[in-house]
């Protein structure tokens, strides 16, 4: 079956473009694998209409429905190769199925590099988290571990200093501090510790600190994850000739959102900016709208 445009990744900027797309009255069809960071957060709090969070899970179930209602169709797969042949896109999935687009829009997504520590999970956006532009407000003037990695690591402890004086850094993987930072950390007053951890100390969703390999216990009230080397999921982008950056993420065009190749459009985490739901949401909806410009145009010829 031949779709106006296929959206790859069902997560925010996904779903905002589906919704968009949908209202538009096209034939579209979101592929989503079900596997997106979207899904690990318990709770976003800086979104409008949600001074008191909401989950990833019940944000994109909301979306889904909402974009189902619109006639957008929705399947859970894996899309694992895509190549353009004139002016369709063809893609296959893990499961062995084929689609084609006159369109395509990728909203992969990125991937955090988050610690093996299953406690962890329950905890993720209510008491530990990974973006401070997001989430810096939660720790205010709290006892904050940084479970990170290296200069990445303590770079986000010093960041987190904006918000909280009372701050540990656990270098989780004993990878090397540059010296300027480790100046920093000590002016700024931020303990720092170089062990292994052993688990991670929570009561359900609250994060109460770590337990270190050497038996000693570090209390903390909040936690947040800087290990760095998170996946940015532009592998696809890359086999239709999409231009990427050194750091994997995928610049658009700033005002349609269209990458360099003709008709393949980027929106959310993998795109070139900050990572925030609301941006996603942002850039979902002003692709959809320059993609329904480019369904018209090929309609009337």
């Amino acid at each position: 079956m031949r779709y106006d445009c296929i959206i790859v990744g069902g997560g925010i900027a996904g779903l905002q473009a589906a919704i968009q797309l949908g209202r538009y009255k096209h034939k579209i069809l979101v592929i989503d694998s079900d596997s997106g960071r979207s899904n690990l957060c318990r709770a976003y709090h800086n979104i409008l209409g949600w001074p008191d969070g909401i989950s990833g899970e019940e944000l994109r179930a909301i979306g889904e429905i909402q974009a189902l209602d619109l006639g957008v169709e929705f399947i859970r797969d894996r899309v694992e190769q895509i190549y353009k042949e004139n002016d369709t896109f063809r893609l296959f999935t893990q499961e062995k199925q084929t689609f084609t687009a006159d369109h395509l829009l990728l909203a992969t997504g990125v991937m955090d590099r988050l610690p093996p520590f299953p406690e962890i999970y329950p905890c993720l956006g209510i008491s530990v988290y990974i973006c401070p532009d997001c989430d810096g407000y939660e720790v205010m003037n709290k006892r904050t571990i940084v479970l990170g990695s290296g200069n990445v690591g303590a770079n986000m402890a010093l960041t987190l200093k904006y918000w909280t004086d009372d701050l540990v850094y656990i270098n989780l993987e004993l990878k090397k501090i540059d010296e300027n930072l480790k100046e920093q950390l000590q002016q700024k007053k931020i303990e720092v510790i170089e062990e292994n951890v052993e688990k991670i100390v929570a009561v359900g969703s609250e994060f109460k600190g770590v337990r270190l390999a050497g038996g000693d216990v570090v209390n903390g009230e909040r936690g947040f994850v800087a290990l760095g080397g998170n996946h940015v999921k532009s592998e696809l982008a890359v086999q239709l000739g999409v231009e990427i950056m050194d750091n994997k993420h995928i610049p658009v065009h700033p005002r349609t959102k269209m990458t360099n190749v003709e008709k393949v459009w980027a929106a959310g985490d993998v795109v070139a900016h900050s990572e925030q739901v609301t941006i996603a949401m942002g850039d979902g909806s002003q692709a959809a709208i320059w993609i329904h410009k480019s369904i018209m145009k090929k309609k009337r010829k």
